[in-house]
């Protein structure tokens, strides 16, 4: 399944499956799925409740290793590398942004979004200057010493949004971003998710049961007992 005719894929996913054992019971979640994402491509994932987007996502961002098949970035096979490898990788090159926010409690906005990049080896200066160059493109460079306890929803989410990519990943991966958010708040969430992939090219991959927000990507991809496939309408 592909959209990317005439392009070199960014992601080619090949026979994935993913199996969990569950007190000796085997739990088949992916059967065989295959697809390509081209730089800069928005796709949503899309389909019921529990089964296995979520995990999808995991394994495209080595979250989680499949039980056979390949995640290719490139000429890079996941399942080839280590964990040391598999985690330097993730923080350079994939970025994540979640329902809930999972931002540090303790820690300004500034020094969440500061994290990755300090992560990857980054002078204290240089990460804070990213951190605060992102936070003002989101609309938080007043919010920069704010903990998180003390922003909106939709403010911790921007600030999410700030950290998955403050170190210019060439592929975004959100779950159910707008999920938690009031539908003003999500509709903020979206255009700013759809916005940093203009600018930026990232490729953005989202799981969503948002009609709308679905709708607004380029393509949509249904999880069915354990398949994508290719969604005209939602």
């Amino acid at each position: 399944m592909s959209d990317v005719a005439g392009r070199e894929p960014l992601l080619r996913v090949e026979g994935l499956v993913k199996h969990y054992d569950d007190a000796g019971r085997t739990v088949r979640v992916l059967g065989g799925v295959d697809f390509e994402i081209a730089r800069g491509e928005t796709i949503a994932i899309v389909g019921e409740s529990g089964v296995g987007k979520s995990t999808l996502l995991h394994l495209l961002g080595a979250l989680d290793r499949p039980t056979s098949g390949s995640v290719r970035y490139g000429d890079r096979d996941l399942a080839t590398m280590d964990g040391n490898a598999l985690a330097r990788f993730r923080n350079r090159e994939i970025g994540f942004v979640f329902q809930f926010h999972h931002l540090l409690a303790d820690f300004t906005a500034e020094e969440n979004v500061m994290m990755p990049a300090l992560v990857a080896g980054q002078s204290f200066d240089a990460a804070r200057g990213q951190a605060r160059a992102i936070l003002e493109r989101v609309g938080l460079g007043h919010r920069i010493e704010h903990k998180p306890g003390e922003l909106s929803g939709g403010e911790q989410q921007r600030v999410s949004v700030a950290r998955a990519v403050v170190l210019d990943p060439r592929v975004l991966l959100a779950d159910e971003p707008t999920g938690n958010l009031d539908p003003v708040t999500g509709g903020d969430v979206q255009r700013l998710l759809l916005e940093i992939n203009q600018e930026r090219r990232v490729a953005l991959v989202i799981v969503t049961h948002n009609p709308d927000l679905a709708r607004s990507l380029q393509r949509r991809l249904r999880l069915v007992e354990g398949r994508l496939e290719e969604v005209a309408s939602f």
